[in-house]
């Protein structure tokens, strides 16, 4: 999922797609605190895909001011030598792509799903 260049809106689709087949296997199941979880580490995988797509420090530190980040933090943040996976959980890439941008763009979440099946 990470590295196979299929962009934004397939990564969107299959995304809800297999968000939507694992709440409907798990809906009778008390799951929320196990769903909880793994919408924490899929929003930081997500991250980790952004930050990666962003390829270049210069692209980086210009989108992280998109996202409001001042000047000096993203190009601390852009020109930082460390993996994918520890950026995607550091404060700054937190901030930059909240959860809130991420429901905003339109990636979807296992509780939301799980929360529309227990209002039923």
């Amino acid at each position: 999922m990470r590295s196979n260049g299929m962009g934004y809106a397939k990564r969107k689709e299959a995304l809800t797609n297999a968000i939507r087949g694992w709440v409907s296997y798990f809906r009778y199941a008390d799951a929320k605190g196990n769903l909880q979880a793994i919408d924490e580490w899929l929003r930081r995988r997500i991250r980790m895909c952004i930050w990666k797509s962003w390829k270049n420090p210069k692209t980086r530190i210009r989108n992280l001011m998109r996202c409001g980040m001042e000047k000096w933090r993203a190009c601390k943040c852009g020109y930082s030598d460390k993996g994918y996976w520890a950026v995607a959980g550091s404060g700054i890439m937190q901030v930059a792509v909240s959860n809130r941008n991420l429901a905003r763009a339109g990636y979807p979440t296992l509780l939301g799903y799980y929360d529309r099946y227990h209002r039923m």
